[in-house]
């Protein structure tokens, strides 16, 4: 059984400093990491109660010199990574990374959106990926996808033909315009809404979640991470943050408040 076409397989922090990263995240998340057998490069496999969640790559100088900055980067499965990159450079995405294997791994490429922003396609070998919390609540996992960008019309557009999503739901939010909610395969996976001004890009954030968000803000702050936003209430009554980590990539974080 594998993934299917649309769904968010896997989470990938890139970074200048991995062990720093992994110092900061592992009690914030309770993850553990192990270092992936891959001969050609350093890759760090992030698990949360034994299930993989994620990993973590280290900036090369050679990145970093092509402009590459510490960011969180989501992976979508799709069923021809080629396919899929052609598709999405006739809908006005470039290709960054073109098409390529990681032996019994699958295969993948990264795109760069019409707007700006990057993200990987994947068709992967295996097992099915627990990395996003489809279906509940799950600590140490992804809990919601969430695209804020700066038109948000051409950015449905070309998400929910590359991909299928459909959109499910949309929340007015004002001045900010709304919030729309989309699903895949028969879950919500996440929304898409216009940014804001003061943010100076366009987006993917991806919201992990905590047990309790009043301390994991404490931890952000005591760790040498920021605390940008929040703890800001969001509808069904939980919080949410979104930070800085110590290494200079975004981050949001998911969770209840303590009673």
């Amino acid at each position: 059984m594998n993934d299917k076409h649309g769904d968010f397989i896997w989470y990938e922090l890139l970074t200048g400093d991995a062990e720093g990263a992994k110092s900061f995240y592992g009690p914030l998340l309770g993850w553990e990491f192990a270092r992936a057998d891959m001969p050609d490069m350093e890759y760090h496999l992030i698990t949360k109660d034994g299930v993989e969640v994620g990993g973590i790559m280290p900036l090369t100088a050679e990145m970093t010199a092509g402009g590459a900055q510490p960011m969180w980067a989501g992976y979508v499965a799709v069923d021809d990574v080629d396919k899929a990159a052609e598709q999405a450079t006739a809908k006005g995405a470039s290709v960054l990374m073109a098409p390529s294997d990681i032996p019994d791994v699958g295969r993948f490429a990264m795109i760069m959106d019409p707007q700006g922003v990057p993200i990987y396609l994947m068709t992967s070998e295996g097992a099915v990926s627990e990395s996003f919390a489809k279906h509940e609540p799950r600590e140490g996992h992804c809990a919601w996808n969430e695209l804020v960008t700066a038109d948000p019309a051409a950015a449905k557009a070309f998400y929910t033909d590359l991909f299928g999503w459909e959109k499910v739901d949309e929340m007015d939010m004002g001045e900010m315009g709304l919030y729309e909610m989309f699903s895949v395969n028969g879950y919500t996976l996440g929304a898409i809404m216009k940014k804001p001004d003061m943010m100076p890009f366009s987006a993917w954030v991806y919201y992990l979640r905590v047990p309790e968000i009043d301390a994991a803000a404490e931890y952000v702050t005591a760790h040498g991470g920021q605390v940008m936003t929040g703890p800001m209430e969001i509808p069904g009554g939980e919080f949410i943050i979104n930070g800085m980590d110590p290494q200079g990539a975004f981050f949001a974080l998911i969770g209840k408040k303590g009673s």
